[in-house]
């Protein structure tokens, strides 16, 4: 065979026709068959997407199974396919980049596969049914807490719906409220795609009610990164210039460096185990002190902070060492220890006098109270509670094969989570979505004041009087307050209290007692008081009732509707798939709806009756789970469990 032949033979068969040499035709040419390419020849593997995730999530959580995660990446990549962000990136990405930042805060995995799949219920064809049956109620609740009302059917009420929907949601799973954070704090990085307009609004929104919301969850990991974004959007020029100030101090380090040294020092002679490290502000903190103090440079004092091994009275211990190294600065100290913050922060604060005469902060906490205060309410999930040495051992000597278990954080401690079961206490009260987000606004007001009365220890806003006092200390007890004194002095209902003030109430028994008076709503500052006036004397245009009551006016419509055919509903199964063939987002926009007259109930009714009794009907929707009531003997009346729509 001529060289030309053999040339076009290989490249038609791709197989050599003729041998290397020193070596036999059929050698080659079953070389050729069976080779794979040179490393070098060989085109790279495409890098796997959730390798990132995996090993952030493995940091923590060593044993976990990452079967769930690369599931859910799989269907949120399928189901975003096409889809892009402002900033011209795949859309995957950003659900992938929200999971890898609860992944770092030490998340656990069914936590991982809601943030993956955050967005495929509100942004794809996916539904909550689907979403339900392929990763399991939990994930679908999470998803679902997440996803965001349509503006179609809520219009103007959309934001505020989405709002309480989440706090409802957040009250039987706490993890909504962190998938909802790390969620902001990507957009929030990824903020440079948008337009000025956007960026001020998205920003602004962030500070004043998400800022607010990390920190009542006391997720400080998350709130400094937040805080700082914010000012970088909203005040660039001042970020600049604290960044410009922080980046030329050629001395910082080293003094802040000596500080550590002599704490240690302090603490080895008091013997107590610990360590001491440095603690910088983060540029918003900076900023807001040099707000307050109304200075023309960037304020900023050098800190540490002292982690002991020991319990709390090691801390007061640390106290005296600190105290015995410098001099202390009187007014200066606060025992949030005894008196912890709304977001449970407890440490110790001092202010002391450093070397060089150089005014010095110092933290002093144990190393469970970093954990809290480093992470609050995802320190469970970061730090489960370990295995105890006996089970260990007996897992040793009988070793068992089991599948790896997720994180379950252990029971609520007393006071966890106080805040949120306040705002849900709001959210009953409120008559409508608009209002209780508006009381939510200023129960996170970020300024606060710590007050007593009646031995109790209270926090409310700056600038609250004696009569948010009184309302916090119980509805009747505002309604009847006729005066107050305030360390011991009498004080007018209207005064501004301050931080450490004990507050005494005063009400009137009598039984022809006027009550609120109108003008208390100039004044109070707290969502309590301003909620119980503002429902007393301001009457609403439309007598819309609380959500709660409209979903239940929507169940007994319905209701009513079924038992005026003879018909009852199983369950409620058959109604949400209704609700998503009518394109509404979930069952309780449908609720709604009907109780705000917006559908009518037989109009629903009609439609379920027909997707059972017309089976050879194109249906939009699965077979109806629709039957006659049961009826029980003839001399027993009919039961009504059934005919309800109860949850």
């Amino acid at each position: 065979m001529s060289s030309v032949d053999a040339e076009a033979a290989t490249v038609a068969t791709g197989i050599p026709v003729t041998g290397r040499a020193g070596e036999s035709m059929l050698t080659t040419r079953l070389r050729a068959m069976l080779s794979w390419p040179n490393m070098r020849e060989r085109a790279p593997a495409p890098a796997d997407p959730v390798t990132a995730l995996i090993k952030a999530h493995h940091q923590v959580h060593s044993g976990s199974d990452v079967a769930l995660l690369r599931r859910a990446y799989l269907v949120a990549e399928r189901m975003h396919r096409g889809q892009m962000r402002k900033s011209g990136d795949p859309y995957i990405t950003h659900p992938l980049a929200v999971a890898e930042i609860l992944a770092h805060l030490g998340m656990d995995g069914t936590t991982l596969a809601a943030a993956l799949l955050h967005d495929t219920v509100e942004d794809t064809s996916y539904t909550l049914a689907q979403l339900r049956a392929d990763f399991g109620p939990d994930v679908a609740h999470l998803v679902d807490g997440v996803t965001k009302f349509d503006k179609a059917h809520f219009g103007a009420r959309a934001e505020a719906e989405t709002i309480r929907k989440m706090i409802v949601a957040a009250g039987q799973d706490i993890r909504v409220l962190v998938i909802k954070l790390a969620d902001r704090l990507h957009n929030m990085q990824t903020l440079d795609a948008r337009s000025a307009a956007s960026r001020a609004r998205i920003a602004g929104a962030t500070r004043e009610v998400l800022v607010p919301l990390c920190d009542r969850l006391g997720i400080q990991a998350l709130k400094r990164e937040l805080e700082d974004k914010v000012l970088l959007f909203l005040d660039p020029e001042e970020y600049e210039r604290i960044d410009g100030m922080v980046s030329n101090r050629p001395d910082w380090n080293d003094y802040v460096q000596n500080l550590v040294t002599l704490g240690r020092g302090a603490l080895r002679r008091e013997k107590l185990d610990g360590r001491v490290k440095p603690r910088p502000r983060h540029y918003y903190s900076i900023w807001k002190d040099t707000q307050q103090a109304g200075s023309p440079v960037p304020m900023d004092l050098p800190r540490i902070v002292v982690i002991l091994d020991g319990d709390d009275p090691d801390c007061y211990a640390a106290l005296c060492a600190v105290h015995q190294q410098w001099k202390p600065i009187p007014g200066r100290f606060k025992d949030f220890i005894a008196a912890p913050k709304n977001n449970l922060y407890r440490s110790l604060h001092t202010t002391v006098l450093g070397p060089g005469d150089q005014m010095v902060e110092v933290l002093i906490r144990t190393e469970q109270m970093h954990r809290a205060v480093e992470y609050g309410v995802v320190a469970p999930f970061r730090y489960p509670a370990r295995q105890s040495r006996r089970s260990t051992a007996l897992s040793i000597f009988n070793p068992v094969r089991t599948a790896p278990r997720e994180v379950v954080p252990p029971p609520r401690q007393h006071g966890e989570h106080a805040w949120l079961r306040r705002a849900l206490d709001l959210e009953q009260a409120a008559p409508d979505a608009v209002q209780f987000v508006e009381t939510l606004r200023c129960d996170l007001a970020e300024q606060q004041i710590q007050v007593f009365a009646w031995g109790r220890q209270l926090l409310l806003p700056a600038g609250a009087s004696p009569v948010d006092v009184a309302y916090e200390l119980g509805t009747r007890t505002g309604d009847r307050c006729v005066a107050a004194t305030v360390n011991g002095v009498l004080t007018p209902l209207n005064a501004a209290l301050t931080d450490g003030d004990v507050v005494d109430i005063l009400v009137s028994r009598a039984r022809n007692h006027p009550g609120p008076r109108r003008e208390w709503l100039e004044f109070v500052k707290s969502p309590n008081a301003r909620l119980r006036l503002s429902r007393r004397f301001t009457e609403p245009e439309v007598a819309a009732g609380t959500v709660s009551d409209r979903l239940q006016l929507g169940r007994a419509a319905i209701g009513l509707a079924l038992r005026r055919r003879d018909r009852a509903l199983a369950d409620e199964q058959r109604l949400i798939s209704l609700a998503q063939a009518l394109d509404y987002p979930d069952l309780d926009t449908l609720l709604i709806a009907v109780a705000e007259h917006r559908v009518s109930a037989d109009t629903i009714v009609d439609q379920l009756i027909a997707s059972v009794d017309n089976q050879n009907e194109a249906a939009r929707t699965p077979p109806v789970n629709v039957v006659p009531p049961r009826r029980e003997a003839a001399d027993t009346p009919p039961r009504r469990s059934s005919t309800s729509l109860a949850r």
